[in-house]
């Protein structure tokens, strides 16, 4: 029997909603708010019953009965301690993602509250009890105890990477080569306008590099020296707010060459400019020491390494970074972001019990 899963993708500014029959997409659609609409809600909790009245209409426009669905699954927020892969949104993992506390503030977490209110009211119309599920989590990875430690005593490293398309196009590779996901060892690039980088051995992520961490990316700076950075902001009376910004959305190629697309840089090198040849060429070779950081942590047993995300469909850059990686392991290039297949693919694998949901329990 065919299983009917509804996907919600919440973003800071849009809603994306989509049906899937099996691995088949029935409809996606993208729904996308104005920044004024959403600065109307004073928590982001306050922003359910707006997205949940555009999923209504997003059912009803598209014919799909709540009495239809087998599973609802949503983004997985950014909330301390959690796994990769699925789990089953119950009381103390709605907390969670509700609350400061435990989350950090992102329109992410509200996948799984807006999932978990659909399969109850399934349950309501039905009797029956659907699952709502969230799925590789941002924050959702298991670094190893020694992964964690840092210089700083005072601070532990936690994984933050794009798992959830990393973590699908390491299955998908998988299938494509007759293996599973559990049988490879693997190093995944995400390459968007933040990239991280993670390591997968044996069904597990164990390690990651954020997009914060070493290597600058199309708007992200990355990481250098520190006491330089300390030069920077008590020398210019850069404010917290302001060198978040330079960290995150300002940084990168974008502070190089005024833009973080690279559609418009490639054009650039193409009309001689040295400049942005310079920084391209730079940004390619630092995610390929990162790739080169993780390849240590598989101890030279890296089966392949996978090139995924929006701009890996730049032949030039993933070009650049393979001259410096192909070395290491076999390089493919998965291009693309795919979250909703994603989304779709992980409730699937739950509900056909082919993947156990964890059970999320409030730390103590």
């Amino acid at each position: 029997m065919s299983k009917k899963i509804l996907v919600i993708n919440p973003g800071s500014t849009s809603t994306k909603l989509a049906i899937y029959e099996d691995q088949t997409k029935i409809v996606q659609e993208n729904f996308v708010h104005e920044s004024s609409k959403i600065a109307e809600f004073k928590n982001l909790i306050d922003q359910v019953p707006f997205r949940t009245a555009i999923i209504d209409e997003f059912l009803n426009s598209n014919n799909i009965s709540l009495q239809s669905l087998s599973a609802v699954v949503g983004r997985g927020g950014l909330v301390v301690g959690l796994k990769g892969g699925g789990y089953t949104v119950n009381d103390d993992l709605a907390t969670a993602l509700s609350s400061d506390k435990y989350s950090s503030p992102h329109a992410s977490n509200l996948g799984g509250l807006i999932a978990r209110s659909y399969a109850e009211k399934v349950s309501e119309i039905t009797g029956n009890t659907i699952p709502s599920y969230i799925y590789d989590a941002v924050t959702g990875g298991e670094l190893s105890e020694v992964a964690s430690i840092t210089g700083f005593k005072e601070i532990t490293r936690t994984s933050a990477c794009h798992l959830l398309n990393s973590h699908a196009m390491s299955v998908k590779y998988a299938q494509s080569i007759g293996k599973t996901y559990n049988d490879l060892q693997l190093i995944v690039a995400h390459l968007g306008g933040g990239i991280s980088i993670s390591a997968h051995t044996n069904g597990k992520l164990t390690d990651s590099i954020g997009d914060d961490e070493f290597h600058f990316s199309p708007e992200r700076s990355g990481n250098t020296s520190l006491l330089k950075v300390l030069d920077l902001i008590y020398n210019n009376n850069i404010s917290k707010a302001e060198l978040k910004k330079m960290i995150r959305g300002s940084g990168g190629m974008f502070a190089h060459l005024g833009t973080n697309s690279c559609i418009e840089i490639e054009k650039m090198i193409e009309g001689g400019d040295k400049y942005a040849k310079l920084i391209y060429e730079a940004q390619a070779q630092q995610v390929a020491k990162s790739i080169g950081g993780l390849s240590v942590v598989q101890k030279g047993q890296t089966d392949a390494i996978i090139l995924t995300g929006g701009i890996a469909h730049s032949k030039m850059l993933t070009s650049m970074i393979t001259d410096y990686v192909n070395s290491i392991a076999k390089v493919v290039v998965l291009p693309g972001e795919n979250e909703m297949e994603a989304l779709a693919f992980g409730a699937l694998r739950l509900i056909n019990n082919e993947e156990t949901p964890h059970t999320y329990k409030l730390p103590q």
